[in-house]
């Protein structure tokens, strides 16, 4: 997921949220704190509101506290050989929140494109009580209120001011065309106008495919599924249950967690699940995997920046939790009834992660789609999806010759 270029590397060698790089992340914090230390701090209401919660609150105020005071204060968590900070207490995480939210990610060959907030939470979330605080329900409406109100700004035209060729950090520059190398060729887009086009940094964002650049595999084959995402294959399951610790290391599939006790769970009890993330440098919409019927929609409301505690300090959290965030998350379910009786009822889930946390679904119960019509997005940045079959459906993976895991490269959307 999410694959970032680090200096003298190719995409393919250090993808984001897999391979962060602690040291490029203390390093941006430790600018960001400078930045952030020279300005009169007046917070956002959004901000205030988080401040209140948190003092006002005995266990979120004791949590809060908390976690930042359980990451341990060794090298390795404390500083890099240059001495470069890591924020110690929740006001400070405030202040630095309050910033970033009028501000676009720029264009940076490090693992941090689009997660400024977890790169300030990435240890605390590795921590007793930030396990527990981020699950808090209160937390999460606020961190929800946070991150749409910095979405208005990502979504207005002042957030277009990174769409620029500066040679380091424009996303038409030269470091940002290296690793994009064919990004004219493959998104609609016109480089001769400002912004290449773009109205907004989530316009570039959610920027869609020229015609013909994912082309459909085997459209009048309905026994084939296509990849509903341009995602890297992350797991495969069978026989999931019903119930299962989804919490502990190995992160089990627990169904009626996943769907949110849906009324049609045990229709998919024992059944199959393939999970797989996406790019940040690639596309973010979604597409049916079959032609059928869109039976039901739902959004869940869920946590942000949580992370499994049996997963310990993860550098690049929650990339390491990302079977465990299906159960927790903020996620949107979608119900196909395919039109091939052998696939019958499926569900794709749509998974947040972090900032990346908006899911936004365009289609509508009982609406026919073919394999390969838009159903929805994800907005400011890529994320992880499932997509999950019941018992009775014999399937095949081709996963292009991967293992699944945290090391497998993107399959195109729409192909096999």
């Amino acid at each position: 997921m999410y694959n970032l270029v680090l200096p003298g590397s190719s995409k393919e060698e250090y993808p984001m949220i897999r391979k962060w790089n602690r040291r490029t992340m203390i390093l941006w914090l430790a600018l960001f704190l400078i930045t952030v230390s020279l300005m009169a701090t007046t917070f956002q209401p959004v901000i205030q509101e988080f401040q209140q919660l948190i003092e006002e609150d005995p266990e979120l105020y004791m949590l809060f506290t908390q976690m930042f005071e359980q990451v341990p204060f060794t090298e390795e968590y404390e500083v890099d050989p240059v001495g470069n900070p890591q924020v110690r207490d929740y006001k400070h995480m405030l202040q630095l929140m309050n910033q970033i939210l009028t501000q676009a990610p720029e264009f940076n060959q490090t693992g941090l494109v689009g997660f400024p907030i977890n790169a300030i939470l990435d240890w605390p979330m590795g921590t007793p009580a930030g396990t527990t605080a981020f699950l808090n329900e209160k937390v999460n409406q606020q961190l929800k209120k946070i991150l749409n109100q910095w979405a208005v700004f990502l979504g207005s035209p002042d957030s277009r001011y990174v769409l620029s060729d500066d040679p380091e950090t424009g996303w038409f520059g030269r470091n940002a065309m290296a690793a994009m190398p064919d990004f004219v060729e493959d998104f609609k887009c016109d480089p001769s106008q400002p912004y290449h086009g773009f109205k907004s940094w989530d316009d570039f964002f959610t920027r869609e495919f020229r015609a013909g650049r994912r082309p459909l595999a085997s459209p009048e084959d309905n026994s084939v599924i296509n990849n509903a995402c341009e995602s890297a294959p992350y797991r495969v399951a069978t026989n999931v249950q019903l119930q299962d610790q989804f919490w502990i290391k190995e992160q089990p599939y627990s169904l009626s967690h996943m769907l949110a006790s849906d009324p049609w769970t045990e229709l998919f009890e024992g059944g199959t699940i393939y999970q797989a993330f996406l790019s940040a440098l690639s596309y973010h919409r979604w597409h049916s995997p079959v032609s059928g019927t869109i039976v039901k929609t739902k959004l869940i409301d869920g946590s942000y920046y949580a992370q499994a505690l049996s997963e310990g300090y993860d550098p690049a959290s929650p990339n390491r939790s990302q079977a465990y965030i299906t159960h927790v998350a903020s996620r949107a379910l979608i119900f196909i009834e395919a039109d091939n009786p052998d696939i019958g009822l499926m569900c794709i889930v749509f998974v947040g992660m972090a900032e990346v946390s908006s899911n936004e679904i365009t289609v509508y119960e009982g609406q026919h789609v073919n394999k390969g019509d838009p159903l929805g997005m994800f907005h400011f940045g890529g994320s992880t999806h499932v997509l999950l079959f019941r018992p009775e459906v014999s399937i095949t993976f081709d996963l292009h010759g991967q293992v699944p895991g945290l090391d497998a490269e993107n399959i195109p959307v729409l192909s096999k």
